[in-house]
Parts: structure tokens; C-alpha cells; sequence
């Protein structure tokens, strides 16, 4: 089975001095967000190379990784998914959808989210993303603002400054770094766009959400938005 030779191709390049500082990284303390999340210790590149020498692999099969033990099982499974996102889109998309749960930690939604959401729903109904955004559930809502990273490579910018608006009060700094990233992202695309929201919520937003919002801007414009 594919899943039991990537983990064992996995166990066999494991890295414990690595895994030590994954696990500092990843915040996995006590009442930290990623707590008691287990690392192998395995560079991405690797990990990419693994996957990629099993593209028979089945749903099931990734369904088994995403549930595994160590987090690069679950980074492993989540490449195998958007590998396998463009043989299947349709089915690939529901299950996304169904174990959306299962992508739980920052890494594994921002190397999947517009990869496979945003991609599917490029042409599409997108009432979904503001079922996940107001999800209890933090990568829910994490996935919903990363998978707009595909609308505004297209220039399509409403649906992020929806979300960003509908989460400007969320609790989590997690998701204030996402909105702060894709709202980075659309100044990159239309200044204008950026700089017309932030005139309407700088002084509503978080103020890591601002920081990263403006971190391209000239200095004295970024100074300028700080002080408000």
C-alpha cells in the first residue's frame, strides 16, 4: 500500500534534532495550538519527492495519512491530495470538504487550501467559504481566507474583503497573520483596492492583521496607517 512505504520512507530519513525544533516552531506546548503534535523531523523537499513516487495513490490511502501519527504523515497526505486534485477535481474537492478537520495546522492549509478549494471554485458558487469562516473550528476559518489566494491571482478580489470583514474580530492571531497575508496580496494587484479598505478598517483590525497588510507599502505610507 502507498501509504505504509511512504511512511516507512519517511521513518527511514526521520531527523530527531530536526523534529526537536519542528515541535518548537509548530507551537506544540501546553495549551498552544499544535499541543502534543508529533514531528519526524523531515525537510519539505523530500517529504515532496516521497509523495510524488506514488501517484497511485487512493483517497483511503491519504485519509490514513491525514490521521496518522506524525505531522509530516499529514503534510505527506495533504501534497498526495493536491497531486491527486488534478486527476479528480470533483471528488478531490469533496473530499477536502468533508475532512477539512483533518487539515489542522497552518502549513497543511496553506499548502492545500487554494490548491484545491480555491482552484475548484475559481468558476463557482462560493457560499461554502462562509460556511467555513464561521466555523468554531480555527483552520476551518483558516481555509476559507487562504483559498482566496486563488481569486485574487485572478484579480477577483470580493470574496476576501468579505471574509476579512466578516472575521475582523476573530480571536486567534493565526487568522489575523492569514487576512493580513491575503490582504498583502491584493495590494500587490490593486494598490488602490488595498488602500480603499484599509481607509474603511484599519482602526477596527487587529493590529498584527494591519502590520501584515501594509508590509509592502512605502515606509511613510506604512507609518501613516500605524498611526491611525
Amino acid at each position: 500500500m502507498a501509504k505504509s512505504f511512504i511512511s516507512k520512507s519517511l521513518l527511514s530519513i526521520a531527523d530527531s534534532k530536526k523534529a526537536l525544533q519542528s515541535a518548537k516552531f509548530f507551537k506544540t506546548g501546553p495549551g498552544e495550538y499544535a499541543q502534543g503534535e508529533k514531528f519526524l523531523g523531515i525537510y519539505t523537499p523530500d517529504l515532496r519527492s516521497i509523495v510524488k513516487k506514488f501517484p497511485e495513490i487512493t483517497l483511503n490511502e491519504i485519509l490514513d495519512l491525514l490521521q496518522a501519527e506524525f505531522h509530516e504523515e499529514k503534510l505527506a497526505g495533504v501534497f498526495a491530495l493536491v497531486f491527486k486534485y488534478k486527476q479528480e477535481p470533483k471528488k478531490v474537492f469533496d473530499f477536502y470538504i468533508k475532512h477539512s478537520k483533518l487539515i489542522n495546522n497552518w502549513d497543511l492549509v496553506d499548502q492545500s487550501a487554494h490548491y484545491i478549494l480555491g482552484d475548484y471554485l475559481l468558476d463557482k458558487n462560493r457560499s461554502i467559504l462562509y460556511q467555513l469562516a464561521k466555523s468554531k473550528n480555527l483552520w476551518q476559518r483558516r481555509i476559507a481566507v487562504v483559498a482566496c489566494m486563488k481569486f485574487i491571482k485572478a484579480d477577483d478580489f470580493e470574496d476576501i474583503l468579505k471574509l476579512a470583514v466578516l472575521l475582523i474580530e476573530d480571536d486567534h492571531d493565526l487568522m489575523h497573520k492569514a487576512i493580513g497575508w491575503m490582504l498583502r496580496e491584493v495590494g500587490k494587484r490593486d494598490i488602490k483596492v488595498l488602500k480603499k479598505f484599509l481607509d474603511n478598517y484599519t482602526t477596527k483590525m487587529p493590529r498584527t492583521t494591519l502590520r501584515y497588510a501594509i508590509e509592502k507599502m512605502p515606509e511613510k505610507q506604512r507609518k501613516g496607517y500605524l498611526k491611525l
